[in-house]
């Protein structure tokens, strides 16, 4: 395997090179963009910037950008076939689709397992069914930032339509054993929505290895613009009553997509996978790969492996600080179990004053309840104060572990 290449990782990222030196560890929320990303939204605004289904050529090219689009990350998720694929604005848009859809399916099930350590987006669109009579049932966090399958055992029952949970802690970076979730949850009857924003620029993915039955994710925070997109086994959305005009046809992925969604940002979305894919070329053993889904595995498998020092550095050079508290794994030779997001407290520096005077100093973390308030109440911290939180890419070097960790050594006071 060849060593990763990370120069040429950062070249392909402009906004890493805009003279400010900034260092991006806000990749939680939005990571940045590749130049041959920004490159098809400008082509796409320029060329093809009309509506889809008409006669004229320039329509018709939009049409195939985006099943182009629909191809790629079909091949991305390994999907059975694109058009299990449906765009959309964001993740939690899809989310509420699908709760609002099962909402009138319930029947007899009507039990919803929710976790404590997922984002609010797949917590809250379930709650809101409790009006349709769906009984919730938690499945609580341990104290060491996991969730065990132990724990979600006894949840289960002939009652249960559908447990949600995610894929990783978008707030503690815990990696969940989402292939096992489904096994149990298929046993009871029960179908899987997994939330895969957070993981999904951090490892593969294979839908079919991992059995769920609905899987969403967000395209900006895989090296893509603000735009989302739902997965699903086929017979699952096809039996969704969604909603729809009349006159489109009710058949996926149309059927699913409500309105009109950002075309150059899903053309952006097709770029950032064919990024992926030359960065699997790089890395293949043999230097080409033999097909795009193996390419795509070859470069999450390096972004895993890269990422993988990142943690064990990033988790060994906080623990040695002064007055801090990490949550979540914190051993650096279980970094396996974690994608690089760490969430800390600096005893006696509340959480915003961390980040304001980080980003002073050209560093960019995020502070607050990381929209998993249940989570830090879980772990006994106030969610209007939270914690502050750094979440790195493959992009992100040792060298800005190194300054990051110096910076809090001075706010710290060591």
């Amino acid at each position: 395997m060849p060593d990763f290449p990370i120069d040429w990782v950062r070249d392909s990222f402009p906004a890493l090179h805009t003279g400010d030196n900034f260092v991006f560890f806000d990749n939680g929320a939005g990571a940045q963009v590749p130049r041959t990303v920004l490159d098809a939204v400008q082509h796409h605004l320029l060329t093809r910037n009309v509506q889809r289904g008409g006669r004229y050529g320039r329509s018709q090219e939009v049409d195939a950008t985006i099943q182009r689009a629909r191809e790629s990350v079909a091949i991305f998720l390994n999907a059975r076939e694109p058009s299990e694929i449906a765009f959309g604005m964001n993740a939690t848009s899809f989310i509420r689709i699908v709760s609002l859809a099962l909402a009138d399916t319930l029947r007899d099930r009507k039990g919803i397992v929710v976790c404590e350590m997922d984002h609010e987006a797949n917590v809250a669109t379930w709650l809101a069914l409790q009006r349709h009579g769906v009984q919730i049932r938690w499945w609580r966090m341990r104290r060491d930032g996991s969730l065990d399958l132990a724990d979600l055992q006894p949840l289960l029952s002939s009652k249960t339509r559908l447990v949600a949970c995610t894929m990783a802690s978008n707030a503690l970076g815990s990696i969940v054993d989402v292939k096992a979730v489904a096994c149990l949850a298929h046993a009871a009857g029960a179908e899987v929505f997994l939330d895969a924003v957070h993981y999904a620029p951090h490892g593969s993915i294979d839908v079919q290895e991992l059995d769920c039955d609905y899987l969403v994710c967000s395209g900006y925070k895989i090296f893509a613009p603000h735009m989302g997109f739902l997965w699903g086994k086929r017979p699952a959305l096809e039996a969704l009553p969604t909603f729809r005009e009349d006159f489109i046809p009710d058949q996926i992925p149309t059927k699913i997509e409500v309105g009109t969604f950002v075309y150059e940002n899903v053309a952006g979305m097709d770029a950032a996978i064919t990024y992926l894919e030359d960065l699997g070329n790089r890395v293949s053993p043999n230097g080409n790969a033999d097909s795009r889904r193996a390419r795509l595995l070859s470069a999450m498998d390096a972004i895993r492996n890269y990422e993988a020092l990142l943690s064990t550095e990033l988790l060994r050079a906080l623990s040695k600080l002064k007055g801090i508290t990490l949550y979540g794994i914190q051993e650096p030779r279980f970094a396996s179990r974690r994608v690089p997001t760490v969430c800390f407290n600096l005893e006696g520096v509340a959480p915003s004053a961390v980040a304001s005077s980080l980003a002073s100093k050209g560093i960019g973390v995020r502070d607050g309840n990381m929209y998993s308030p249940r989570l830090l109440e879980r772990l006994g911290i106030p969610p209007e104060s939270g914690v502050v939180r750094a979440s790195l890419v493959h992009y992100n070097t040792l060298d800005e572990i190194d300054r990051f960790v110096q910076e809090l050594r001075k706010i710290a006071h060591e």
